[in-house]
């Protein structure tokens, strides 16, 4: 069954963000362990709860919950996730079996 890694990050800065580095690596790991991007953009607007409106928003696919953590704990990721330091907030919830 699929699996999801939704992902809400507060970037107060996009260009250094976008600058980083970050988002170009992730992209690239994230299709070597065969995930596949449903929404990627800034701009969430809250309708409930502590989430903060103008938050980016990034959804993947997986073919199962074992691909998503294969990713999530690889080496490649954990390096990649420290070009993000500093730069923004970021919380991930993982669903699906």
């Amino acid at each position: 069954m699929a699996a999801w890694l939704i992902v809400t990050a507060r970037v107060p800065d996009r260009d250094a963000f976008m600058a980083s580095g970050y988002p170009q690596a992730a992209a690239k790991i994230q299709a070597q362990f065969g995930g596949e991007y449903i929404i990627r953009g800034p701009g969430g607007t809250v309708l409930e709860g502590p989430g903060e409106d103008g938050a980016s928003v990034v959804v993947t696919q997986w073919k199962d919950r074992e691909a998503a953590l294969a990713f999530w704990n690889s080496p490649e990721y954990a390096e990649a996730k420290k070009l993000r330091e500093g730069l923004a907030e970021v919380s991930v919830t993982l669903v699906g079996a």
